[in-house]
């Protein structure tokens, strides 16, 4: 992996020479962790030129597009595998066979159920409380109910909570739902699949028999896919540095559930969902398409390009087709859904969003999506939390497989005070 040495100066001083390292894809890194030892550290706010860990998990090419989990293409296991298909890759890395497939969906199958008292721990939240504030709370409260597979250096341990949350996150999100709605909570069916169990679990209730609409059902197993990862992302890392303490599991995932909900995260899909109530009608949408394009003006169009993808977001070719699959099996009449529909032939066109390459997004879909089967935006994402998910606790089994796994310990660069006396309260005026 090291194919040349560079050395490093300072004031004349050489500080010495540092491996360049080479992975399977993307930029070469200089490995400076020996640097600290001559009092020089570097400075790179937002982590953006620097590589905190080693994976074989995720690998992203902004520039051309590409997203493989594994190695798998992205497109490919949205078209080909279900949800737990990727689960499996993701946890194990590499694609299960049919045998190895059946028990680990038998295993997750097992585990969706929560306990009983977790649902009294709802009791607590208001019933307006947002969906994510909920989530952050009971999610971290499971680490309370499940003393088992605390032990994050026993591997079994590790690997029976990777199951539970796997398994346990759709049910919570959906109770989530239920609990704001003021409506009984459903048990997971060990009959229906992983999304599909999910959306029973949303829309059923005790008094009459609900159908999972079968279209509906692979909408959602596609955007637990499409979300399911994406490399050193900010919850991701997050959950990796709350696990380099030691922290258990359930802890992390809480962490990494408060990453998601700033909107500069997770709530891509819920922002372009607000633009479009802002431009309200097809005959506004002229009006705020120039306003976007007016450098002038603060408007901006959600849902349209992407700060990672400078080509096109590898996701949204099927998340495209999957929307459109949705609104053709629904016959949904919205006026909101009609915006979208007009302003994603707009972005696909004209020349202002071709030169600047900015197509819609995995986050302008799948947020079309979820408001057509009826999910309202405070929910997106906590959906997004689900999928994401198991991405968190590879990358945290990952972490703990790591020979050179430490606390994590960012430096700083002082721009404060120098020292100074203090003086007592009385001597001060």
């Amino acid at each position: 992996m090291t194919n040349k040495l560079v050395n490093f100066n300072c004031n004349d001083e050489t500080l010495g020479e540092f491996p360049v390292l080479e992975g399977t894809y993307g930029y070469k890194v200089i490995d400076i962790q020996s640097l600290g030892k001559n009092g020089i550290y570097t400075y790179d706010p937002g982590f953006l030129s620097t590589a905190s860990c080693e994976s074989k998990i995720t690998y992203i090419d902004g520039n051309k597009g590409i997203l493989l989990h594994r190695g798998y293409p992205i497109d490919e296991l949205a078209k080909k595998a279900n949800y737990l298909e990727v689960c499996y890759i993701l946890i194990y890395g590499q694609a299960p066979s049919k045998e190895e497939y059946e028990s680990f969906k038998n295993t997750i199958t097992r585990h969706t159920m929560v306990h009983q008292q977790i649902a009294s721990f709802f009791q607590g939240f208001r019933r307006d409380a947002h969906p994510m504030a909920i989530m952050c709370g009971v999610v971290g409260a499971l680490s309370a109910f499940y003393h088992d597979s605390l032990d994050v250096s026993n591997e079994k341990h590790r690997e029976v909570a990777a199951f539970r949350l796997v398994a346990k996150m759709p049910t919570l999100a959906a109770m989530c739902f239920k609990y704001t709605n003021g409506q009984p909570f459903m048990f997971p069916q060990n009959d229906l699949g992983y999304a599909e169990n999910f959306l029973h679990m949303m829309f059923a209730t005790p008094c009459e028999k609900y159908e999972v609409n079968p279209t509906v059902a692979k909408a959602m197993d596609v955007i637990f896919t499409l979300h399911a990862d994406h490399e050193q992302n900010a919850s991701t890392t997050t959950v990796r540095l709350a696990g380099s303490s030691g922290a258990n599991p359930f802890a992390c995932i809480a962490a990494g559930i408060a990453s998601l909900w700033g909107p500069a995260h997770g709530g891509a899909n819920e922002a372009c969902l607000k633009m479009l109530e802002q431009i309200g009608s097809v005959e506004n949408i002229k009006e705020y398409v120039d306003k976007a394009k007016d450098k002038n003006d603060p408007f901006r169009l959600m849902g349209f390009g992407h700060r990672v993808y400078k080509n096109y977001d590898p996701r949204a070719t099927v998340m495209r087709e999957t929307c459109h699959n949705v609104l053709k099996e629904l016959n949904i009449k919205d006026p909101l859904l009609d915006v979208a529909m007009e302003l994603e032939k707009i972005a696909l066109s004209d020349e202002y969003f071709i030169e600047k390459k900015l197509y819609p997004n995995v986050d302008f879909y799948s947020g079309i999506i979820l408001k057509a089967i009826g999910i309202p935006t405070s929910m997106f994402t906590v959906i997004f939390a689900v999928a994401r998910t198991v991405g968190w606790i590879s990358h945290w089994l990952e972490m703990h497989k790591d020979p050179l796994f430490r606390i994590g310990r960012p430096r700083q660069l002082y721009t404060g005070e120098s020292k100074r006396d203090f003086s007592p309260i009385h001597e001060r005026e």
